[in-house]
């Protein structure tokens, strides 16, 4: 690994050999490392042509399931699994976790992404991280950045401005980056503000590595580079898939032509370097395919989402209670999406199958879509109805036209339900269901999601009240697709998409119009229930009592929201920004410590171009949801030490805000006032209507008034003594 490289290999080992391989160089001792498509399961291409087409992994549940858990340490332990059949299959990198924001629901990727808050991503996203590198093999944070929708995914240009784009899009990368140093970070197909993420010099650059201290390598999406010599100087360093010969050649004659730094081109061969030899330092080994099974199951039913349980309807009982299953999805289940991280899984359970061995009772089934009338005659015969409905197909490259069930789906829920007042629905989505009006028509909704290979047995496990559902929504459910903050921006057009919403994301743009939703961010319900006590502990650290007042054993997930009323600048009504998943046995009550990080209260000041926490008086909502705040405190923060220097573009109004320039503007103003004899600008002083108007006038353009206080000559004097 030490030998030195040729300009001609340096060039090729910044490309792969293959679709997933990178380039060896044996006279330096460098062999080829193999990577592969995550973030769910390990998706090692199987021989021959078909890229989807994998060697048999655990299909763990995608990250829509796993966001729902709100839990790191499940993900730390999916991490550590997927690791080990990594090491299994000789895969030294693992393409995910996938961190970009859920902006709209119509996202045809939304199944690969965690939520719409990027605080919930950026801790679940590092648990992942962490727990897949503790096994020696690397991450690949993807996809780098602003990559929310797939409608013309390769040349849009997501147009955002830079307090957005730090506050919501690059926030969970920032986490992820400093918190767990992944070993690459992919970047995106799409361009951000009109460049390309692969030739984003800003972005590759100055903030991965200048600002967040990166270590790793940058690899291109597959595909996502379309000039070699502009993305290394960009920074990144991999360009994937490969052979690229034409690349590599492009490469050598800008380093010979001195259109490319050739220390730049170095810079790039040395980190592949490193990762190479990072996956050189891992064990090999292999895995247990049933306890992986099992753990599978453990996150998918900890992902599962009681919506609604109207009358205790369920749990249901294992004995003495008929039940009628109808739709195919219960006996061909919908697990995961397609795209490139669809697994072969090792097994599939379906929950037909598991119902039936759960209960001695009649099962009964009908596929249902296209014969809803003898649906609802099973169900009429029952005691309950099972209505396992949802998405038919989401998919990588595609994005969602509707948030609508198929409408033979509709049907079935129409026809079951009025012939069965006893009917649970029982959904399979990758990204969020309208669930209105049809939810008024049953007792009991169960959101399942996709849940990986094992989904058939935790819906049973949920259903039956083997495990108590825990699961709450890591994105909002709305009335209407309409009502959605992204709504009249999304996906753009001619080759630009408007993020107009600005910082208003998800719950934030509901809460923020006080739109009604169907079900919060944060919401979900249990067979049990919980009350909150008053909260406690001092400065960001807050402890509250929460008690478990069912006769079941479960878990709440306790969510803590931050605002700042009187703020200097636009915020959400609510922010999240502690949460804590705990255990508590019936009857039983426990204190929960959430400690709030100073830094999750900044915003980004764009005048100072640096993180800004305000001082003030904070409100901490400490809920079950967004919109379900049980205790609330106030704790004073002391703001950062920052002071927006003066210039002659500063407004009047922004000379009298700051005290030194209210001071400098002051005086002079009275010099102005006393050699006038006390005329034109006493007037201009004591006249309100005639002070707001002058407010907002730059203090350089208030120098061209006749018998201004301010003059071409005295204004730089004005300024360097106010910035003094």
């Amino acid at each position: 690994m030490t030998a030195e490289l040729s300009t001609a290999d340096q060039a090729a080992i910044t490309s792969g050999s293959d679709f997933w391989q990178t380039t060896a160089v044996e006279s330096a001792g460098l062999p080829a490392i193999t990577v592969t498509d995550g973030p769910h399961g390990v998706r090692m291409q199987a021989s021959g042509g078909d890229l989807l087409a994998g060697v048999p992994a655990t299909c763990f549940p995608p990250a829509v399931a796993g966001a729902a858990t709100w839990d790191p340490e499940l993900l730390y332990r999916m991490g550590e699994a997927l690791g080990d059949e990594c090491r299994a299959m000789d895969v030294a990198v693992l393409l995910g976790p996938g961190v970009n924001l859920k902006r709209s629901p119509l996202g045809g990727r939304n199944f690969e992404y965690f939520s719409e808050d990027p605080m919930l991503t950026g801790v679940l996203a590092t648990a992942w991280v962490r727990g897949l590198q503790s096994r020696g093999v690397g991450a690949s944070l993807k996809h780098f950045a602003v990559n929310s929708q797939e409608t013309d995914r390769m040349r849009i240009s997501a147009d955002v401005d830079e307090r957005t784009l730090r506050e919501m899009y690059l926030r969970a990368f920032q986490r992820v980056v400093t918190r767990a140093q992944p070993w690459t970070v992919m970047c995106a197909y799409n361009k951000i503000n009109g460049v390309y993420a692969s030739e984003h010099h800003w972005l590759l650059t100055e903030v991965l590595r200048g600002e967040w201290g990166f270590e790793g390598l940058v690899v291109s999406d597959w595909g996502a580079v379309a000039d070699r010599v502009a993305a290394v100087r960009a920074g990144l360093d991999l360009t994937m898939p490969g052979p690229d010969a034409a690349g590599d050649r492009a490469l050598v004659d800008a380093v010979e032509a001195g259109v490319l730094d050739a220390a730049m081109l170095a810079t790039a061969a040395r980190r592949v370097r490193e990762m190479i030899g990072k996956a050189g330092q891992r064990e090999p080994g292999g895995y247990d395919a049933d306890a992986h099974h099992e753990l599978a199951r453990e996150i998918a039913g900890r992902a599962i989402v009681l919506l609604k349980n109207d009358g205790g309807l369920l749990p249901l009982r294992g004995e003495g209670q008929s039940i009628a299953v109808l739709g195919e999805f219960a006996r061909t289940p919908r697990y995961q999406g397609g795209g490139s991280s669809q697994i072969t899984p090792t097994r599939l359970d379906d929950a037909l199958s598991r119902i039936q061995a759960a209960t001695s009772a009649a099962v009964t089934f009908a596929a249902g879509y296209d014969d809803p009338d003898a649906a609802a005659e099973v169900a009429r015969a029952a005691d309950v109805a099972l209505v396992f409905v949802g998405t038919a197909h989401e998919t990588e490259g595609a994005d969602r036209e509707s948030l609508d069930l198929p409408a033979e789906h509709l049907t079935l829920i129409e026809r079951v339900s009025a012939a069965n007042p006893r009917t649970v629905v029982v959904l399979s989505n990758g990204a969020v269901l309208l669930t209105s009006p049809w939810q008024d028509r049953v007792p009991a909704i169960v959101e399942g999601w996709l849940l990986g290979q094992a989904g058939g047995s935790a819906l049973a496990d949920v259903l039956f009240g083997q495990v108590n559902p825990s699961g709450r929504l890591a994105e909002t459910i709305p009335v209407r697709l309409a009502d959605h903050p992204s709504y009249l921006d999304f996906p753009g057009e001619h080759g630009h998409v408007r993020y107009g919403e600005g910082l208003h994301v998800g719950y934030r743009g509901f809460d923020a119009r006080d739109t009604p939703v169907a079900y919060p961010f944060g919401f979900g319900l249990s067979y049990t229930t919980f009350s909150y006590g008053t909260p406690g502990g001092s400065g960001l650290e807050i402890r509250v009592p929460v008690t478990n007042t069912g006769d079941r054993d479960g878990r709440e997930v306790v969510q803590v929201y931050a605002s700042l009323p009187g703020s200097r600048v636009r915020r959400a009504p609510r922010e999240l920004r502690a949460f804590a998943n705990v255990a508590i046995p019936a009857g039983e009550t426990v204190e929960v410590i959430l400690r709030i990080e100073r830094d999750d209260l900044a915003y980004w000041d764009t005048r100072l171009n640096r993180w800004l926490v305000e001082d003030g008086a904070y409100v901490f909502e400490i809920g079950a949801s967004s919109r379900d705040i049980r205790a609330t405190v106030t704790r004073q923060v002391a703001g950062d030490d920052a002071r927006v220097p003066l210039t002659e573009d500063s407004s009047i109004g922004e000379w009298f805000a700051d005290p030194r320039g209210a001071q400098v503007l002051g005086e002079a103003f009275a010099a102005a006032m006393a050699s006038a004899g006390d005329s034109t600008m006493a007037a201009m002083a004591a006249d309100p209507g005639m002070m707001l108007m002058l407010a907002s006038i730059p203090i350089k353009r208030m120098a061209a008034f006749p018998g201004s206080p301010v003059t071409a000559g005295t204004l730089e004097k004005l300024i360097q003594a106010a910035n003094e």
